[in-house]
């Protein structure tokens, strides 16, 4: 599937991620699916795709985290390995991944598959703070849906 198609499936999943929406960010997250015919976006397509401004999108390749060719008129194009990559710098910054944590994964990325057991650790403390905010906000919804309860003259239900 089409890696643009891929990324609005994933986007579009309503209140929580979907089998399909899964099937569709692992698909992603797999190389070997991109397409070689796919025309490469523009920085605000590509801006528009992923949810983020063109700023942001400059802001990344400044640190190095997505390095998007050129063209002839010294246009940025991103290519679907770019587009790919910054899907999952998206998930990375929305679940709390610092810039630092996200440059070192992606230099050691570039420096091919020995560096895959450094990869493995940063990804298990990653997952472990994103547990974390789930119970974190998991408390956070008890505690809501209890005032509303309040509010409504219910408490105890």
């Amino acid at each position: 599937m089409a890696t643009e198609a891929l990324i609005e499936r994933i986007l579009a999943a309503g209140d929580g991620p979907s089998s399909s929406a899964i099937d569709a960010l692992h698909e992603l997250l797999d190389d070997a699916t991109i397409e070689a015919s796919a025309m490469p976006k523009s920085v605000a397509e590509a801006a528009r795709l992923v949810g983020l401004s063109t700023h942001t999108l400059r802001y990344y390749e400044q640190e190095g985290l997505v390095r998007p060719a050129r063209n002839t008129s010294g246009y940025r194009e991103y290519s679907a390995l770019d587009l790919r990559r910054l899907v999952f710098l998206t998930r990375m910054r929305l679940s709390g991944m610092t810039m630092t944590d996200l440059k070192r994964y992606i230099l050691l990325v570039e420096e091919g598959t020995g560096t895959i057991p450094e990869r493995r650790r940063i990804m298990h403390d990653q997952q472990d703070r994103i547990r974390r905010q789930i119970r974190e906000l998991g408390l956070a919804l008890e505690i809501t849906e209890y005032k509303i309860r309040v509010y409504d003259g219910h408490p105890e239900a």
